[in-house]
């Protein structure tokens, strides 16, 4: 049993910042890549970030690129997000998976370990 879980989603203003964190524990070993998604209303899955066990990769969507980071401890467990300069078009609810895999450089979600998200609002 794994469990994963996120927090730190709120309502905030454009332009402001908000860091969300990824808490997972249970029979889950070894190296684990994370994933950051999130889906917006009437909208696909998206993908936002991705870090390696060790922290020394990560990768970002177009979308979030120069204005998100990724970071995780590992002696935590835990991977946050760091999201500056927040746009309304980043409201969504954002989820968090462990345990993935990479084929080649795309960020494969494990199909099961996955939190229940938490709702991200930027208003305009």
């Amino acid at each position: 049993q794994v469990h994963v879980a996120e927090s730190g989603g709120e309502l905030v203003q454009t332009g402001e910042s908000l860091t969300l964190s990824c808490a997972f524990s249970g029979r889950i070993f070894g190296r684990i890549p994370v994933g950051w998604f999130r889906r917006a209303p009437g909208k696909e899955r998206e993908r936002v970030a991705d870090i390696n066990w060790s922290g020394t990769v990560t990768s970002y969507s177009d979308s979030v690129k120069g204005r998100f980071t990724i970071s995780r401890d590992n002696a935590k467990n835990t991977v946050s997000l760091q999201m500056n300069s927040l746009k309304p078009e980043d409201t969504a609810v954002y989820y968090c998976n462990v345990g993935g895999h990479w084929s080649g450089t795309t960020y494969i979600p494990h199909r099961t370990y996955w939190g229940q998200g938490t709702q991200v609002t930027v208003s305009s």
